[in-house]
């Protein structure tokens, strides 16, 4: 008898034994779900799947009791609020006029505030609720290009906006290292802590095409966008 013929069957007879064994056949893999296409909505409000954000950077100098939040300039002090975690809020080079493009930058502190920074029916993003937004937009590492303004950015790094989230580049403001990154980076808080001392927040940046996440000291100054509840 022709030994290739046993050895063939032996292999056949082993593979069958093994499917068996391990449960039948694997099921084929399953295609990833195209998310629906999201149209550029108009007014203040951008919807995204089953989520409603806001499509400019908050600007408020309250909380939603009335409180004031504090204005830092000055160096030092918004480097000691950040050692005592007290909540406090600035313009891109203590300058209003960024505001108006802008919003403000605010602390950690000062974004997850009890009193409540944002609009009433309104919070600050959890870090799932930013990966939720990348998900709903197919979750590729072009994301960000979506979500970017289309002018006002650095190094070729204008984006599409294509469904009007109007991502600007506005900066930020470190605990200890000053204004930086106007023309290159939006940065945005979430409201998930990362440890006692840090926060994650999101990035878009202008040599990068994806929104990506990062954290930093709670003392650290960015911008918020808000969902809504």
């Amino acid at each position: 008898m022709n030994h290739r013929f046993f050895a063939q069957c032996a292999l056949f007879t082993f593979t069958v034994l093994t499917i068996i064994s391990c449960g039948g056949v694997p099921d084929p893999v399953k295609k990833p779900s195209v998310p629906p296409p999201v149209e550029k909505s108009e007014g203040p409000e951008l919807i995204i799947g089953d989520q409603t954000w806001t499509k400019a950077n908050l600007d408020v100098a309250t909380f939603r009791n009335g409180d004031p939040i504090p204005e830092v300039q000055n160096d030092e002090d918004w480097e000691q609020a950040a050692i005592t975690g007290q909540p406090a809020f600035c313009y891109y080079d203590n300058d209003p006029a960024n505001g108006k493009r802008y919003g403000k930058l605010y602390n950690f502190y000062a974004a997850t505030d009890p009193r409540g920074i944002a609009p009433q029916g309104w919070h600050l993003p959890t870090a799932e609720e930013w990966n939720v937004l990348k998900a709903r937009l197919g979750g590729l590492p072009t994301v960000g290009v979506k979500l970017k303004s289309s002018t006002g950015w650095e190094a070729s790094g204008n984006g599409t906006d294509d469904v009007g989230f109007n991502g600007l580049p506005g900066g930020a403001r470190g605990v200890t290292s000053g204004f930086k990154g106007k023309g290159r980076v939006a940065v945005y808080w979430s409201s998930t802590e990362k440890s006692a001392n840090f926060g994650i927040y999101r990035v878009l940046h202008a040599t990068r095409t994806d929104l990506y996440e990062e954290d930093d000291y709670k003392g650290s100054g960015f911008a918020i966008r808000c969902v809504k509840d």
